[in-house]
């Protein structure tokens, strides 16, 4: 099995939850078989546990990610309740014992091993005093230049922008506003939308509004080689390459 080649031009293409069309998503096998490729980004989602530990995991519980083994919540629990949760493969096999919720920390070092930028969603709202020590523990593994963060909360985006005057921040959307495009322009923001919403008009618009382009979650070659034409910046996909 292998991804599926876009020929991409300038277009820069994000591995989303890893390469989760070939592994399991959100975790250390599905980020380093991204990272072998000649992907951009590898986009993740972090949120974080009742004892403070940011983890890898796109849901707030374990219940879909684990086929059904074990339904866990992350926010309302201690890290140590899925630390040593195995994830079932793709095939729902259970033979690799690498196959598990990550900590953020694993997730940065292997982008920073393969200069690879981290495209980091922050699912829910993160209180501030959560967001702050995020940023700061990123900083400490000295790859917070290689990070581009994405939320749907414009407050996290908001707080992110206030924390990193110089970062790119993408809000994450399903379509976008004309009050949608005065915020991203108020807090110098850059869009990651759902792919169906875009036009050329669009597209041509926001870049005459200096707003960068990421769009998701695009898993057909026909689909992306649209929005390679539109002149998007990013495409998100779990297998497009």
């Amino acid at each position: 099995m292998d991804t599926i080649k876009l020929e991409k031009k300038q277009v820069k293409m994000v591995a989303h939850r890893g390469l989760s069309g070939i592994e399991r998503e959100n975790t250390c096998p599905a980020f380093v078989a991204a990272a072998n490729r000649s992907y951009y980004g590898i986009e993740t989602d972090v949120h974080v546990t009742r004892d403070g530990q940011f983890v890898i995991i796109h849901d707030e519980t374990t219940k879909r990610v684990s086929c059904e083994s074990a339904d866990i919540n992350v926010e309302s629990c201690d890290f140590s309740a899925v630390s040593e949760l195995l994830l079932p493969d793709r095939d729902g096999s259970r033979v690799w014992r690498d196959i598990r919720v990550p900590l953020l920390a694993e997730y940065i070092s292997i982008c920073k091993k393969y200069d690879k930028r981290c495209v980091l969603e922050v699912k829910n709202t993160f209180p501030l005093p959560d967001l702050t020590r995020m940023v700061e523990d990123i900083r400490a593994l000295d790859y917070l230049d290689g990070v581009i963060f994405i939320s749907f909360s414009r407050e996290n985006c908001i707080n992110l922008r206030k924390l990193l005057p110089k970062a790119e921040i993408q809000f994450l959307c399903g379509e976008v506003s004309e009050e949608t495009i005065a915020m991203l322009c108020e807090h110098r923001l850059d869009l990651d939308i759902h792919y169906p919403a875009l036009t050329r008009e669009l597209v041509e618009r926001l870049h005459g509004l200096g707003i960068l382009i990421n769009c998701w979650t695009c898993d057909k070659q026909e689909d992306g080689e649209a929005l390679v034409a539109m002149g998007v910046d990013m495409i998100t996909s779990n297998i497009l390459e």
